[in-house]
């Protein structure tokens, strides 16, 4: 699985996607018709599709009801659109931009954000990732799987890195929006239904799994606070002045320089984001984004479906900027009934509509109940 090598590491295959084509009350009580929702669904994409196969299945997905797709198109290494400063699979956003504009489906770029794992970056840019509390960099010492190679947010050279790639796709004509995901540090502390996939107890949090402190990130607050996070701070994570920093350092980057270039071209600037904020230093709270996706992964957390209505209304009560809020759905861990169910508690709960993780999961049976 290329967005979460966790799901596949948990044996996690196969399933279907439905929603209930019925009548939802939201919370404050007005009625919300299910044409009104808007329903969104991430696509891994496959290479060597021609241009008409992908239609059919743009096609499809509208007349089943989908409004739009979010793609990945760059996931830390190979790009799925041509540039002269990323290494290219395949140029199908260019496609899918055109396919999009004939089935009347709008199409995000889905990228992701701090993780790189480019050669060229980790050979010639070793400064530009994430420290752990025993200051191995996690280009050479990843947590938990190889991929996990974070750049730092507070690196110069990473804010100019990310911004030009996203101002190339934010010039890209006809594209709807650019979907960001893993706008964060790595988990300090994993969902708990993982814990046991990767053989950690994680009741506190431990430094291999507590980033960053690089150089750059030691310096900046050393300047703010008059302290050093290593050696002044007898348990940097009982640290709020410390934990502010590396939530701020983030979300810094993202309405400061993440941001602003997509939403000034048009377009819409959304993200893919944690239920568990606290334990990726992502207070998504604060972001100026056009809208919001939680990962409402219910079975990572050991939790029923009434959980998923438990956050959204937490998270959506917590935002400092109004804005919309899409339940996202992981369809593999759903039957078809439970996901009418998960969609009906999104909608109550206030979400704005929902996003089904993934297409690869649909299944005939689940297309006939949409």
């Amino acid at each position: 699985m290329y967005r979460r090598s966790f799901i596949k590491t948990m044996g996690i295959v196969g399933a279907g996607i439905a929603s209930g084509a019925t009548t939802f009350l939201s919370c404050t009580g007005s009625d919300v018709s299910n044409a009104k929702l808007k329903k969104w669904v991430w696509i891994v994409p496959e290479s060597g599709l021609s241009e008409g196969e992908w239609e059919i299945r743009l096609d499809k997905l509208k007349q089943k009801g989908i409004d739009a797709v979010l793609v990945q198109v760059y996931a830390s290494h190979t790009a799925w659109y041509e540039s002269d400063f990323l290494p290219v699979q395949e140029p199908l956003l260019e496609t899918l931009i055109e396919v999009g504009k004939r089935t009347g489906m709008e199409v995000h770029a889905w990228i992701w954000t701090m993780p790189n794992n480019n050669p060229y970056y980790i050979e010639n840019h070793p400064d530009y990732y994430v420290v752990n509390r025993l200051r191995k960099p996690a280009h050479t010492h990843p947590a938990y799987v190889g991929y996990y190679r974070f750049m730092c947010p507070n690196q110069p050279g990473v804010k100019d890195f990310l911004t030009r790639n996203i101002r190339f796709l934010a010039n890209l004509g006809g594209l709807d929006g650019i979907h960001l995901d893993y706008i964060r540090m790595p988990d300090v502390i994993i969902a708990e239904a993982l814990q046991p996939v990767y053989n950690v107890v994680q009741d506190k949090e431990y430094p291999e799994f507590d980033y960053c402190y690089c150089e750059r990130c030691r310096q900046l607050f050393r300047e703010k606070t008059g302290a050093d996070p290593l050696k002044d701070l007898d348990d940097p994570a009982a640290s709020k002045e410390w934990v502010q920093f590396r939530y701020d350092s983030v979300s810094s980057l993202v309405n400061g320089s993440l941001i602003p270039p997509i939403q000034q071209k048009g377009k819409q600037a959304t993200a893919a984001v944690f239920p568990n904020w606290e334990s990726v230093r992502q207070q998504w709270s604060k972001w100026n984004m056009d809208a919001f996706f939680p990962m409402l992964y219910h079975n990572f957390y050991n939790a029923s479906l009434d959980w998923i209505g438990e956050q959204l209304i937490s998270q959506i009560r917590a935002l400092d900027k109004p804005a919309p809020v899409y339940s996202g759905l992981f369809v593999p861990a759903l039957t078809a009934e439970e996901l009418r169910e998960a969609v009906d508690i999104s909608i109550r709960s206030g979400a704005a509509g929902y996003a089904l993780f993934s297409y690869r999961s649909m299944e005939e049976d689940h297309w006939k109940l949409l």
